[in-house]
């Protein structure tokens, strides 16, 4: 906390400094004018009361109008199913993606093509309307982002979303039956071969149902890891290509693949090696006290590449919900998967940049243990075991995998990288964040956050080469930090500058839309999205919509018995046609095109009560089906402010009650 005591004068040296390295402002005036704005600077300074730290944060993180970011920040949205995405240093707010749940300004689950995703995604029989988005994850290409693809998961539904950044949107959600709930996902492989996701809370295979008790747990609860195989020429998984491996009933936690000398292989956290359950009504421990017992839980260690084999060899998998399912003991047998106990109750688990450590944050202990990568592959090679586990699995012991300890603090339990040498962990407990040597495993400095902090985000840490300029600090808890608004208050995203010897505070952000649990960022150079798109193009399938309409001519109203299409246009500002009779009990298809090739120039189409809200972006297709049962006149109407004529943007919707006669015939 930064003491406000001191008075003006006395830091006026240093304010003094700090409006000289400005430059821009004294330099672009004359002498006397840059005299008299360097005054009225100062004037502000004092009137508000700022220091010179204030005032440095200030100019590192100002970004002028029409400078775009250095940096493009990717935060998971938790319950709001969304991805947020901010700029660096700036800390603005760029766009809200909508990804598990529908997203109104974006006409996100409204037009037919998204809203058939969000059904296909669901559950049978039902359509889910909320997800808990958790840990994006950028592809790479090398080992290095390539600024082509997003991934994220869906914690609450065991969902993965692939996001392209041609146009930051959704393409694509798949789920699996195999698991109803993930928290390792969504982690990529150095060359997005695939996108690793892991069960949470383990669950009977398949959906099926199995009694809660001690044996019914251990025989037929399990683990998942489902290796999603992404296909980078359609941008899309394909889950034929995928597979996934039976785990035991322990609790995994979040993944991270490796790189470079440990290229081929994946790390997973897990938890609850006791195997508890809960039970606290009927007399057992709750949950979280009877997880907490044994010493040790179990960094899981996968050879995916020895999996993808495997799991195309014929006896060696069975097929569950479509996909191949590699059982626990051929796991175990075929030198898929082994155990490296790690403290109790960890959480992060981190690779460094050149591949050769794992760090495994532990939540009730003091350490981040750094495992060698090269340790356990002897111990493998040799196969050096300490035993097995209750379900067949290979124990490599604690010590035959140990690189060394460091003693970080209380509560660690994410760890990010800057490429020069140092790692940076979050302290839960004491709400800081450690800087640490990779190589003496000694923490070097450390830096209060407000409050609580869980995951951090470094630019291009989980790459083979960060960028590490800054650090975002994700803060669960914002007391005192902004205005109240509420018992429900925003999420502190605290930016902090590590580019120098010392770390320091520059932003305080709020983010009042969901819980970012994880993020990513990326150089926005590496990033290249269309600015408009080519005309009739279908925002999902990135193609040439079948029912585009590419001008004014072409729009029309075609009826097939009891089923309309209207193949409508939009453009400043007029929609073409603007008005459209149907009768009671239709089908009505709007095929709605946006004919501008401006850039910016976005359109909606709204029509009240019928809850039909497209975004129309330049050059887009979307379609949209109603079917019209309530009688009526409904006006339709461009939802987005688009010309000075924008309110006369407009027209009707007619529906004729049944045995009505036409009442249009004057057009």
């Amino acid at each position: 906390m930064k003491a406000k005591g001191k008075s003006l004068a006395s830091k006026g040296l240093t304010i003094a400094g700090v409006l000289l390295a400005m430059g821009l402002l004294i330099w672009s005036c004359g002498p006397r004018e840059g005299a008299q704005e360097g005054t009225a600077v100062q004037q502000i300074i004092k009137q508000r009361n700022l220091d010179p730290d204030d005032v440095k944060a200030a100019l590192e993180t100002y970004m002028p109008p029409g400078r775009p970011d250095p940096y493009l920040i990717f935060m998971s949205g938790g319950h709001s199913g969304q991805v947020i995405v901010a700029g660096l240093p700036s800390m603005r707010i760029l766009k809200v993606i909508g990804v598990f749940t529908p997203e109104p300004w974006q006409g996100y689950g409204f037009d037919d093509d998204t809203k058939a995703m969000l059904k296909a995604s669901s559950p049978q029989g039902e359509t889910l309307t909320w997800g808990d988005s958790h840990h994006p994850n950028l592809s790479q290409t090398n080992g290095d982002y390539d600024g082509q693809f997003l991934f994220i998961n869906d914690k609450a539904n065991a969902r993965v979303a692939v996001i392209s950044l041609k146009d930051f949107t959704t393409h694509q959600i798949v789920r699996s039956e195999l698991m109803n709930s993930d928290h390792g996902g969504t982690f990529v492989t150095p060359n997005t071969e695939y996108i690793i996701e892991t069960s949470q809370y383990p669950v009977p295979i398949g959906g099926t149902y199995a009694p809660l008790n001690q044996k019914s747990f251990d025989d037929k609860y399990r683990g998942i890891a489902v290796f999603w195989k992404f296909d980078r020429t359609k941008g899309l998984i394909d889950k034929s290509q995928s597979f996934a491996i039976e785990l035991p009933p322990y609790m995994q936690d979040l993944s991270d693949a490796g790189k470079l000398a440990s290229y081929g292989w994946s790390f997973t956290n897990s938890f609850d090696t006791e195997r508890a359950y809960g039970g606290d009504m009927e007399g057992k421990p709750p949950l979280e006290q009877g997880a907490s017992q044994n010493e040790y839980d179990y960094l899981h260690v996968f050879n995916w590449k020895k999996a993808a084999e495997v799991a195309q060899q014929d006896g060696k998998y069975r097929m569950v919900d479509g996909m191949r399912l590699i059982p626990l003991k051929v796991a175990a047998e075929e030198g898929i998967l082994y155990f490296v106990p790690e403290p109790k109750s960890p959480h992060g688990v981190d690779v460094t940049p050149d591949g050769k450590y794992i760090c495994v944050n532990g939540k009730l202990d003091t350490h981040v243990t750094v495992f060698s990568f090269a340790k356990i592959k002897a111990a493998i090679d040799a196969k050096k075991f300490e035993g097995r586990d209750p379900y067949g699995v290979p124990i490599i012991a604690f010590k035959d995998a140990l690189h060394g300890q460091a003693e970080i603090g209380l509560g660690p339990l994410h760890t990010q990288f800057d490429g020069r040498g140092y790692a940076y962990t979050s302290l839960f407990i004491e709400s800081k964040v450690a800087k640490w040597s990779l190589e003496t495993l000694k923490v070097v400095e450390k830096i209060p956050v407000q409050y609580n902090v869980g995951h951090l985000c470094i630019p291009g840490s989980n790459t083979e080469h960060p960028w590490g300029q800054y650090l975002v600090a994700l803060d669960k808890w914002s007391i005192d930090r902004f205005k109240n608004v509420g018992p429900l208050l925003p999420q502190d995203e605290q930016l902090i500058d590590i580019s120098g010897e010392h770390m320091h505070l520059l932003y305080n952000m709020p983010l009042g839309v969901g819980e970012p649990h994880y993020a990513q960022a990326i150089r926005s150079d590496l990033v290249k999205p269309w600015s408009i798109y080519k005309m009739g193009t279908n925002a999902l399938t990135h193609e040439i919509d079948p029912n585009a309409t590419p001008s004014e001519d072409k729009a029309r109203i075609e009826r097939h018995g009891n089923v309309v299409d209207v193949y409508m246009t939009e453009v400043r500002s007029h929609m073409r046609p603007d008005i459209v009779e149907v009768n009671q009990g239709d089908t009505v298809h709007f095929h709605v095109t946006n004919i501008e090739q401006t850039q910016d120039a976005t359109h909606g189409f709204g029509v009240g009560e019928y809850d039909v809200n497209l975004s129309m972006e330049p050059g887009k297709t979307a379609n949209v089906t109603i079917v019209v049962n309530r009688p009526g006149v409904f006006p339709f109407y461009c939802t987005e402010f688009c010309s000075a004529l924008h309110l006369e943007m407009a027209g009707y919707l007619l529906v004729k009650p049944t045995g009505a006669t036409s009442t249009a015939s004057a057009r």
